[in-house]
């Protein structure tokens, strides 16, 4: 069985580099929408970054849900704030976890 790319050519190409930007963020880590929204080279595009990462078509991919707001906040998620609060404990227990049985 062949995998095909994913076509993500209907979406918008703010809307991708947002998205390519999102798949940098370190497993068990998180980074700001302000983050993102420098990284991409428009760093007053905060609220645009939350937009297109709320558009995300592939959230189990585009790990979306590592983006927080500058204060600590979860801000928005896609799959519910309750989803989202999950994905990133998970994570960071994994990464502990992972931690312990290195040293």
């Amino acid at each position: 069985m062949t995998h095909s790319p994913i076509d993500l050519s209907k979406y918008t190409p703010f809307q991708r580099k947002v998205w390519e930007v999102a798949q940098t963020i370190p497993y068990g880590e998180t980074r700001s929408y302000k983050w993102v929204a420098e990284k991409i080279g428009n760093p007053r595009a905060v609220r645009a970054v939350g937009q297109a990462l709320k558009r995300n078509p592939l959230p189990g991919i585009i790990p979306c849900h590592r983006v927080i707001c500058s204060d600590g906040s979860l801000g928005g998620f896609s799959q519910g704030l309750k989803m989202k609060r999950e994905l990133l404990r998970s994570e960071e227990k994994k990464e502990k976890n992972k931690e312990k049985k290195s040293s």
